[in-house]
């Protein structure tokens, strides 16, 4: 392509040749140019919506930060589900230990674990609602999951108080003397004043006797802590055992004894085995209830029958 430049200041013309790459390059810095002029004018449009009260021009502008809005909620909502999964399974933890606990309180209070369902979920119904469902919101989600979170570390302490109270009341049992302390014996000899069997006069029996074979096992009438084996001249081999509160035990007439001082017994377990030891007329066990050192009569804690 020529070009001819004409001018009254030059006597003559002057030609220009401008071939295909001039052409192009000049054609792409146009093209560049108006690219330019486009981006700084949409910038200047977005300026203008996010200062002006035009609501098309806001709503075009609104699309943009939305889009922003929702990825960052959606980041915000991934990482805020973690953390509300973690709780899910700390509840789930809690509520497991409940249920452990609830059928532990219904057999120390002689109910059957399962007519409490402890594992099954609470039964729920009612009508279908006509109204539509919206799913929860995450803040809802969120207020519900502390409401539980209380309800279960509410539960947790009262069961945990039955629980105590329970226990100690077992434990209250397990300490009073109520097990026969012989199995295969005749109750022969009453608590309180009798004749001696040696001299025939009044005397006062601090106990029972329970007359049975040689050999045979005698059990301790409730849990204790032996405070004495040994021998002694009228109860011949004994054993005592003290079950706190100031109540203590004693088996006398042994021909075995079995259990040591400082060990410690549980009722019904075999303490010793019947003898003769001592002051006595054949084979049979002296047992004894004392309370402060003060000899009670032992039908007021067994069922004692002739």
């Amino acid at each position: 392509m020529n070009i001819i430049l004409v001018s009254s200041r030059r006597p003559t013309a002057k030609s220009i040749t401008l071939g295909r790459s001039h052409i192009v390059g000049g054609f792409a810095l146009v093209l560049a140019a108006l690219v330019v002029l486009a981006v700084f004018i949409n910038y200047a449009m977005l300026r203008y919506a996010a200062q002006s009260h035009d609501p098309l021009l806001s709503s075009l502008f609104s699309d943009t930060t939305t889009r922003e809005d929702s990825e960052r909620t959606q980041a915000y909502v991934r990482d805020n589900l973690d953390a509300m999964a973690t709780r899910l399974g700390e509840l789930q933890a809690q509520i497991l230990r409940l249920d452990t606990l609830g059928e532990r309180v219904a057999r120390l209070a002689g109910f059957k674990p399962q007519d409490f369902l402890f594992e099954m979920p609470p039964a729920r119904g009612g009508a279908v609602s006509q109204l539509p469902s919206d799913p929860l919101s995450f803040t809802e989600l969120a207020r519900r999951l502390d409401f539980l979170a209380r309800e279960v570390d509410e539960r947790g302490d009262s069961l945990g108080l039955l629980d105590s109270l329970l226990t100690a009341d077992n434990v209250k049992k397990q300490l009073a003397p109520s097990v026969l302390p012989i199995r295969a014996g005749t109750y022969t000899s009453d608590f309180g004043w009798r004749l001696d069997p040696f001299n025939g006069r009044r005397a006062f029996h601090d106990g029972v006797d329970f007359m049975a074979k040689h050999g045979t096992p005698i059990l301790a009438a409730a849990a204790g802590v032996v405070i004495a084996s040994e021998y002694h001249p009228q109860y011949g081999n004994m054993i005592e055992v003290d079950h706190g509160n100031g109540l203590v035990t004693r088996y006398a007439h042994c021909s075995k004894r079995l259990s040591r001082v400082g060990g410690v017994v549980m009722k019904g377990m075999t303490i010793g085995e019947v003898g003769s030891t001592g002051r006595v007329t054949g084979p049979h066990l002296h047992f004894e209830v004392i309370h402060h050192g003060v000899p009670q009569n032992p039908a007021r804690f067994l069922r004692l029958s002739g």
